[in-house]
């Protein structure tokens, strides 16, 4: 069965503006909900955040979410109800547990934090295993996330660098700088994303100024009840 492809361009994003936050939204939620674009996989959640220097989000409450930060550019201050705090910048891993993204396989667990530079592998090419709850990943992850059935890989791509992506029955690519080509479908620029379902390993390669692309791969997806 060949592989299903759905490419989402940047600009077709939802963004929502403040005075302090610029956020694209890759799927609907609240306010600016759309019945055909709620999750994919397991992903509930995929933002790209731009936050005004100085300013950021107050404290606000989560539930049964397994949260992944990974910044962009420049530096955010974390801190939250249980005593963690730090900087997180630039290939720094960090999870936020909220208990009592990607939702947990388990409700009510306990609140919990990890974070891990991982710098110096992403440098070495290839995929890195940034977060992941998967079994076959256990001595290879950065951080851990309470999800059996998730894992998010991170690659930083040197011109014309090929990877293949995961072979998974769903596959959620997202480039976050410069260019790529992925076997069957179209050219992907910073801000789009493909949803792979039934993904059989495609091959993405770097464009003339490299690339860093960030992978979920599931091996199930949502269900409501």
């Amino acid at each position: 069965m060949r592989a299903s492809i759905d490419t989402h361009r940047s600009r077709s994003r939802h963004l929502a503006r403040t005075k302090w936050l610029r956020s694209h939204n890759s799927f609907s939620f609240g306010a600016h909900s759309v019945s055909d674009n709620t999750h994919f996989g397991l992903l509930l959640v995929s933002n790209e955040d731009t936050v005004k220097p100085g300013t950021g989000f107050d404290t606000h409450p989560h539930r049964d979410m397994e949260i992944v930060t990974w910044v962009l550019e420049g530096a955010l201050v974390h801190k939250d109800s249980t005593g963690h705090n730090g900087i997180i910048y630039p290939g720094l891993a960090q999870r936020m547990t909220a208990g009592s993204g990607i939702l947990p396989h388990t409700a009510n667990v306990t609140p919990g934090y990890e974070q891990l530079d991982i710098n110096a592998p992403l440098d070495q090419g290839g995929w890195v295993t940034l977060a992941s709850g998967m079994s076959k990943h256990s001595s290879a992850r950065a951080i851990t996330i309470r999800q059996k059935h998730a894992a998010l890989h991170v690659a930083r791509l040197r011109p014309a660098e090929t990877v293949q992506a995961a072979t998974a029955p769903f596959v959620h690519l997202f480039v976050a700088h410069g260019t790529i080509s992925l076997e069957d479908s179209d050219a992907l620029t910073q801000g789009d994303a493909a949803r792979i379902t039934g993904s059989e390993g495609q091959r993405i390669s770097a464009g003339p100024d490299g690339a860093e692309v960030l992978m979920w791969e599931m091996d199930t997806t949502l269900s409501f009840r």
